[in-house]
């Protein structure tokens, strides 16, 4: 697997049917290791070990219906009180984070109303919040950790 732009990690891997599996830690299981889930998995212990975020509040690959379309999200994180904080795409490392990854992101963001929105291919990665009162997002040089957002809250 290629090599990401995030901290070292360590992962449990295994082999069953000759198929490579990783293990999720938030979802408690192991899954097939595609690119994709490789950047995923990346990102899951990011937002842990790095932004502290705790597991309970995150989410794996749950549906969202977009138009009326069952879709399926990455990541997200909820707040305490359940709503959602942020939203996370994970394209593979060999995907480019185009237009077409922000409009992907943002067509899910409309029934979720994330008030943070990540974008990763594993090599780039992209935040921003989103300011609903007055239409308008910025983008962020990194994420907030989980406790400078509870300081601001």
């Amino acid at each position: 697997m290629d090599v990401l732009n995030f901290p070292n990690c360590r992962f449990r891997f295994k082999n069953n049917e000759n198929i490579r599996q990783i293990f999720d830690p938030i979802r408690k299981k192991f899954v097939v290791l595609t690119p994709e889930e490789w950047v995923r998995q990346h990102t899951l212990l990011f937002l842990m070990n790095e932004k502290e975020f705790p597991p309970t509040l995150i989410a794996v690959e749950r549906k969202v219906m977009v138009n009326g379309i069952p879709k399926r999200y990455d990541i997200v994180i909820h707040r305490p009180n359940g709503s959602i904080l942020l939203l996370i795409e994970c394209k593979a490392p060999q995907v480019r984070i185009d237009q077409d990854a922000f409009d992907q992101i943002a067509r899910y963001n409309l029934s979720l109303q994330a008030q943070l929105l990540m974008v990763t291919n594993g090599l780039n990665h992209y935040f921003c919040t989103l300011d609903y009162a007055n239409e308008t997002y910025h983008f962020l040089k990194d994420l907030p950790s989980y406790s400078d957002i509870k300081k601001n809250a």
